[in-house]
C-alpha cells in the first residue's frame, strides 16, 4: 500500500466531497475526513488491494459517518446543499421516514442489504458495490431492485 501521506494527497478530496455531500457541512465534512484518514492509517494492514483505495476510504467515511449521527441521535440526515442533486434512489425514499427505512432495510439479508447500504448511504456506484462485493456491476443492480422492491413492500409503500 502506497505511503499514507500521498493516498491523504491523492485522496482527501474525495472523501471530504462524498463526506460534504452527506452532512452539508464544510466543517464537519472536514473533522469527519479526519477521522476517516486516522482510522484508515489503524487499518492500513487490512487492505487486501480488492477494491481501489477510494473506494475502501469511502467505506471507512460511511462508517465513520454513521458513528457521528447515532452518537449526535440524529433521526434524520441534515438536508443537502443549495444545488444537490439527488440520485434517483434518493428520490424514491426521500419521503419516508428514517427510522422506517433503517426497519426495513435492516431486514433485508445479506448481502442485498450491505448492498442497500453502500448505494443509498455510501453514494456508490453499482461497479464499485460490484467490486466491494466481489460480484458484478449487473448483480449489485438486480441486489438493489429487488432490495428497494421488498424494502418498500415491508414498509407498506
Amino acid at each position: 500500500m502506497e505511503s499514507m501521506e500521498k493516498i491523504y494527497r491523492v485522496h482527501a478530496g474525495t472523501v471530504y466531497g462524498f463526506l460534504l455531500s452527506k452532512t452539508g457541512n464544510p466543517d464537519l465534512a472536514e473533522e469527519l475526513t479526519q477521522e476517516t484518514f486516522f482510522r484508515a492509517v489503524k487499518a492500513s494492514g487490512k487492505f487486501k488491494g480488492d477494491s481501489t483505495v477510494s473506494t475502501w476510504l469511502c467505506g471507512i467515511a460511511k462508517r465513520v459517518l454513521f458513528e457521528y449521527f447515532r452518537k449526535q441521535k440524529k433521526e434524520k440526515l441534515p438536508k443537502e446543499p443549495e444545488g444537490y442533486a439527488a440520485s434517483v434512489e434518493e428520490e424514491i425514499f426521500r419521503d419516508w421516514d428514517n427510522l422506517q427505512i433503517i426497519k426495513a432495510i435492516h431486514h433485508l439479508e445479506e448481502p442485498v442489504r450491505e448492498v442497500m447500504y453502500l448505494r443509498l448511504i455510501g453514494n456508490l456506484s453499482f461497479a464499485q458495490i460490484g467490486e466491494i462485493m466481489g460480484r458484478s456491476e449487473n448483480w449489485a443492480r438486480v441486489a438493489f431492485y429487488r432490495g428497494k422492491e421488498k424494502a418498500a413492500r415491508e414498509a407498506g409503500l
